[in-house]
C-alpha cells in the first residue's frame, strides 16, 4: 500500500470522514464483526486503487469512486434488527442511503449512481456507469470475505487509511 495513494485517496474524502454522520457508521454492525464505515471504508479504498490502475485505458473518475463507494451503506441504522421499515434491507437499503447522502452532501451523477447501484443485481437497475459497476463488485467481494472472517490486517488498513479516527472505527 503507497503512502501516496493513501494520501490522494484522503484528499478525495476527507471532508465526508470528518462529518459526524460519517462517523456514526462505526456504530452500525455491518458483515460479522466489521462496522458500516470500515466496510464502507474497504470497499472506497479497493474501487479507488482499481479506478488508478484501469485510468490509463478506460474513463473513470477515481475521486467520485472513492466518495460514491464510502457513502454506498449510508443508510444509518442497524439492519440486523426488526423495526417498521418497509420492504427487505438488501433491496432498500440503496436509496436510503442516497437520501441520507443527499441530505448531507452534494453529489455528481457518478456518486449517486454508484450508491443507488451497488446491489445490482439484486436491484433491477443496471449501472449507469462504469464507476458503479465496479463498487458494486468491490462490495460484493469485500462482503464475501467479512461474512468469511477472512479480511487480512483489518486493524492495520484502518489504521493506514484514517490514522487520526482508527482507534473509533473497530
Amino acid at each position: 500500500m503507497s503512502d501516496l495513494y493513501i494520501h490522494e485517496y484522503l484528499l478525495c474524502i476527507n471532508d465526508l470522514i470528518a462529518h459526524k454522520s460519517v462517523q456514526s457508521m462505526r456504530s452500525y454492525t455491518q458483515h460479522g464483526d466489521t462496522n458500516c464505515l470500515a466496510h464502507s471504508l474497504y470497499v472506497s479504498y479497493y474501487s479507488y486503487l482499481i479506478s488508478i490502475k484501469l485510468q490509463s485505458f478506460l474513463k473513470v473518475d477515481p475521486r467520485s469512486i472513492a466518495r460514491g463507494a464510502l457513502l454506498h451503506d449510508f443508510f444509518l441504522y442497524d439492519w440486523h434488527e426488526k423495526s417498521n421499515r418497509k420492504g427487505l434491507h438488501g433491496f432498500t437499503h440503496p436509496k436510503t442511503a442516497l437520501e441520507n447522502a443527499t441530505l448531507h452532501f452534494q453529489l455528481n451523477a457518478i456518486e449517486k449512481d454508484i450508491i443507488i447501484k451497488h446491489m445490482w443485481p439484486l436491484t433491477p437497475a443496471p449501472p449507469k456507469f462504469f464507476a458503479s459497476f465496479l463498487v458494486s463488485m468491490v462490495d460484493k467481494y469485500i462482503s464475501t470475505l467479512e461474512i468469511f472472517s477472512i479480511y487480512p490486517s483489518k486493524k492495520n488498513l484502518i489504521s493506514a487509511l484514517v490514522p487520526c479516527t482508527s482507534s473509533r472505527l473497530l
